[in-house]
Formats: structure tokens, C-alpha cells, sequence
């Protein structure tokens, strides 16, 4: 993969064939995203969005013929975040961009594609009513709108979620080839700052007094701190050279314990936003190695 990366910054013409024959090809379109994010870290915003338009013909076929809205959403939401890393190497502000322009997808696409939402929505309902069929008895008239607001907030999280994990792991490569070791160190010391966690919590706590959907507002701003949470242990594990089956066991946790632990790293990297936790961790001197 990293070979590719190489071989897509060799010129514009290169990086283009490769965006656009990942956003053509199914389930590639994350490997676009990280290809153009790669560029417009590494040359700038200007040589990134002349990539861009090779990539959207493709995402837009697969939004009006297809009818999905993933390629050009994962599209977009990365393409912001890579111009706002760029100028402001800022992981936080990158995050909370994503986010924002997540949120308006989130409300704009349904709107955009009814019929496509309303088929999702009456394949959740039909599996909800399978999975617990006395819960959605007792629902009544309500499951169908419940199911929709859930069905909505999760695609849309899910986008950002692939639109985020491309935009690091062209980030990434940019790392790897030109500056070895400053992905690693980014992500071990990234935290998020205390008004950008507010800004977060106040949106998933008062937007749905608005009218947002709130399945959709906790899920896309949830998802920042979470990512912050993980970037806390993995920094405290490499700090104390705690070893990487702490982190097997925390992955292993996650996929166990799923949103409960998630909210427990929601909690902690707001603690960490305020009060930075890692300033507070004595790293692991050669006195005390094993």
C-alpha cells in the first residue's frame, strides 16, 4: 500500500489515476480519499483539489446512478479535514471540521435520497422486529421514526469514520516517507482542547432541541473524543513502555464491552481536555525498563 502512495506522488497525472480508479472501483473510495489527502498534506491545497475533480466523477456516479452517497460523502468530509490539517496542524480543528461538515450531510443526504433512506429504514425495521419482536410490538407507531433517526446517525458516522481513518492514513504515509516517526508522535500526543470538547458536548447535549437528529449529532461529535481516548492510552502506553498487549486487551474490550467503553473513553478524554492527564504520567526512564 505504501508502495502505491509512493508510486501516486510521483506527479499529478499518477495521483489522479489512482484516485480515480478507487473511487470507480467498489469499496475502494477510502483508498481515494487517503491518496488526495496524502497530496494535499504533503503539496498543498492547490495541487490536492486539481486531484479532486478525477475523483468526483466517479463518487457522483455511484450517488446518481448507484444511488449511494458514501464515495462522494467520504469524499468531501476527508478533502475538509486534509485542507484544515494542512493549514493548521491541528488534529482537534481537523476533527471538529469533519464533524461539522458530517452533520450537514447527515441532515442534507436523506433529504437528497428519500427513496434510498426510506429502503434502509424498512430493512432496519424488518430486522429490529426479528431481533426483538416485544420491544417493537410495545414501539408501536414510533419504531419506524426511531429506527430512521438511528439508521440516519449510523451511515453518517459511518462515513466519517472512513473519511477520518483516510485522512490519517494519508497522514500516514506522508509520515513514513518524508518526516519517519511523526505520525506516531502526533497521534500519541494528540488531546483535545478544552473549548473544542465543549463545542462537542454542547452539540450532541443542545442540537436536538433544534431539530437535529440526535442519534446523528452524539455519533459524529462522539467520535472525535473517542478518538481522542484512544490517542490517551496509546500515548500513556508508550510513556510508561507498558508493551503492546495493553492495547490487544483494549481493542479486545471494545469490541466486547462496545458502547460502554466507548463512553468511558469519551469521559476520560474530556478529563484529559481539561486537565491533561499525560503531563501527569512519569515516563518510563532506563532505570526502570525490564
Amino acid at each position: 500500500m505504501q508502495a502505491l502512495a509512493q508510486w501516486a506522488m510521483r506527479g499529478p497525472f499518477q495521483a489522479s489515476l489512482a484516485a480515480a480508479l478507487a473511487f470507480a472501483l467498489p469499496f475502494l473510495f477510502w483508498f481515494g480519499a487517503a491518496v488526495i489527502a496524502l497530496v494535499t498534506l504533503r503539496l498543498g491545497p492547490r495541487t490536492g483539489l486539481n486531484i479532486v475533480p478525477w475523483a468526483i466523477l466517479p463518487a457522483a456516479a455511484w450517488l446518481f446512478i448507484g444511488q449511494d452517497p458514501a464515495p462522494l460523502s467520504v469524499l468531501v468530509i476527508s478533502l475538509t479535514m486534509a485542507l484544515v490539517l494542512q493549514a493548521t496542524v491541528s488534529w482537534e480543528r481537523m476533527l471538529l471540521a469533519g464533524a461539522l461538515v458530517t452533520l450537514i450531510l447527515g441532515e442534507l443526504v436523506p433529504r437528497l435520497l428519500p427513496d434510498t433512506t426510506a429502503q434502509l429504514v424498512d430493512m432496519g425495521v424488518s430486522l429490529y422486529q426479528q431481533m426483538n419482536p416485544e420491544m417493537a410490538q410495545e414501539l408501536g407507531d414510533d419504531l419506524e421514526a426511531m429506527v430512521r433517526l438511528m439508521m440516519i446517525g449510523t451511515m453518517a458516522s459511518l462515513n466519517f469514520l472512513m473519511a477520518v481513518l483516510a485522512t490519517l492514513l494519508g497522514r500516514g504515509w506522508q509520515a513514513r516517507l518524508f518526516n519517519p516517526g511523526g505520525f506516531q508522535r502526533e497521534f500519541h500526543d494528540f488531546r483535545m482542547g478544552g473549548p473544542i470538547t465543549l463545542v462537542c458536548v454542547m452539540v450532541m447535549a443542545f442540537t436536538p432541541m433544534l431539530g437535529v437528529n440526535p442519534a446523528l449529532a452524539a455519533l459524529t461529535f462522539g467520535l472525535p473524543l473517542v478518538l481522542a481516548g484512544l490517542a490517551l492510552v496509546h500515548g500513556v502506553v508508550a510513556r510508561r513502555g507498558m508493551g503492546v498487549v495493553w492495547l490487544v486487551v483494549l481493542y479486545a474490550s471494545v469490541l466486547v464491552l462496545g458502547p460502554s467503553l466507548l463512553l468511558m473513553l469519551i469521559f476520560v478524554a474530556i478529563l484529559d481536555s481539561w486537565l491533561d492527564l499525560r503531563a501527569r504520567i512519569t515516563p518510563k526512564g532506563p532505570s526502570q525498563s525490564s
